[in-house]
């Protein structure tokens, strides 16, 4: 498939398993023998709810949520969330450990498009990838609270001594005002929001209440279906893009966009992620605004 283009919702699901099982990711969560995995290859990586503003996050442990390019380890080759090959330099996977991991590729903050245009060049340069961070936040192969595992992550990049292989950093918060205050830190220092992972949580796969996003703006992910001309200042340019969501709903998205994407916008059949204010009744979102090409590379 081209690295540009996207299937259709419905197809890209079907393809999305076939590529699970082609590279067999171990996503038991307690060490499921060879043919207990094959049976769960079709099932997704983790992927986090919204975080309601106000709830006790007493139970959960929170970190930064990383402007980064979702990467899955299987011990021997390094995936996009879509299942391709990440085109790394054989250097970088060499320095890796042998059991499964997941995280995010980074940058820094606010480095996103920079990461995207390393991490997407079919030819790994390994002078690009010198300044390229693993940060990696789950063990899928683990047993035991996520706790628990976030513990043995931290251990074993100490272990590994490689300024590239970086654990996320986990941290308790006593109270909804304290995760509050975290957010404004963050979001001031440039970053974009926060993760949140109950400590107790075995390891799940898939859209779960275990893990949460909390970010000042909510975010979510659709397909481009056409393009809506530009007029006056933006004529011969994107005035918008309509987008169906994962729902269904079908919108425009109309601000958000630099005079370079205006120019030459996402592709029809291309995934992107827009940030909105909640959804309305009708379960449209509230000032929908583009962010960028879906991270699912």
């Amino acid at each position: 498939m081209d690295e540009r283009t996207h299937p259709t919702q419905p197809d890209r699901r079907h393809w999305l398993a076939r590529a699970s099982a082609a590279v067999g990711w171990a996503w038991s969560c307690a060490g499921l023998a060879p043919s207990a995995q094959a049976a769960r290859s079709s099932t997704t990586p983790l992927l986090a709810r919204e975080w309601t503003p106000g709830d006790d996050p007493r139970d959960w442990l929170v970190s930064e949520k990383l402007d980064g390019v979702r990467a899955l380890w299987d011990g021997h080759q390094l995936r996009f969330r879509s299942g391709r090959l990440v085109q790394a330099p054989a250097e970088f996977l060499a320095r890796l450990p042998a059991e499964p991991l997941d995280g995010e590729l980074w940058l820094g903050r606010g480095r996103f498009d920079e990461l995207s245009g390393v991490v997407r060049r079919r030819g790994a340069d390994a002078a690009n990838w010198r300044a390229v961070q693993y940060h990696v936040f789950e063990l899928p192969a683990g047993a035991g609270s996520f706790a628990q595992r976030a513990q043995r992550l931290q251990a074993m990049a100490q272990r590994q001594g490689w300024p590239q292989l970086q654990a996320a950093p986990q941290r308790r918060v006593a109270d909804a005002l304290q995760l509050q205050a975290l957010l404004d830190q963050v979001v001031a220092q440039g970053g974009e929001g926060l993760m949140l992972h109950r400590a107790d949580a075995g390891c799940v796969t898939g859209r779960s209440e275990v893990l949460r996003k909390f970010k000042p703006l909510q975010d979510a992910e659709g397909v481009v279906v056409a393009h809506q001309p530009g007029q006056g200042q933006f004529s011969g340019l994107l005035g918008a893009l309509q987008v169906r969501s994962d729902s269904g709903r079908v919108f425009d998205v109309g601000t958000g966009f630099s005079q370079a994407t205006r120019a030459h916008p996402p592709a029809v059949g291309q995934r992107i992620t827009y940030t909105h204010r909640g959804l309305t009744s009708q379960g449209l979102p509230r000032f929908a605004s583009y962010l960028r090409i879906a991270h699912e590379l």
